[in-house]
């Protein structure tokens, strides 16, 4: 089986889910994952398709016909599935109030030390007396063997406290 990765994005509107999923079900592929989910009145949708190399083909034709109709924007790229590793998966949540470079910062404490990030979601919501916004932020980042995870989570918090950050990590 091959695999592609597809990332669409255009202005939300009913239906897209239906007309995207319908692209991969008549060409009998398979959307092994996916994410979507409305940014600033942009409906994003990233997928990972699998089936037979000629059906991906033909639904890359597909999709950049319909992305020209209808004004989406999309990305499609052939992927491969990265050999599996011995791995912890770990959890960070974060919460501060909203400012420029949190995501920077964090990503780089984890780069820095060569983690993976797997998986980052953020959101801003207004404080429910002041209205003053708040910045939510979870990650999964990905340890190898080597990794304390008890270290990393002191060394986290430390690092949240030292930019004026609530924030913790826990393992599975």
């Amino acid at each position: 089986m091959a695999t592609a990765v597809i990332a669409t994005i255009g202005e939300d509107r009913p239906g897209l889910v239906n007309e995207l999923s319908e692209l991969v079900v008549r060409l009998n592929l398979n959307i092994e994952d996916s994410r979507m989910t409305v940014l600033a009145g942009e409906f994003a949708v990233l997928m990972s398709v699998a089936g037979e190399d000629a059906l991906l083909d033909e639904l890359e034709q597909q999709l950049n016909a319909l992305c020209a109709d209808s004004g989406l924007a999309h990305l499609f790229r052939r992927s491969t599935q990265r050999a599996a590793e011995d791995s912890l998966a770990c959890q960070a949540r974060v919460i501060a109030m909203d400012h420029p470079g949190i995501v920077n910062r964090i990503a780089g404490f984890f780069s820095s030390r060569g983690i993976n990030i797997r998986e980052l979601n953020t959101e801003t919501e207004h404080a429910a007396h002041t209205g003053t916004p708040i910045f939510n932020l979870t990650l999964t980042v990905e340890l190898s063997a080597h990794t304390n995870a008890a270290t990393l989570a002191s060394a986290f918090e430390a690092f949240c406290d030292e930019h004026s950050l609530d924030g913790t990590l826990r393992s599975d």
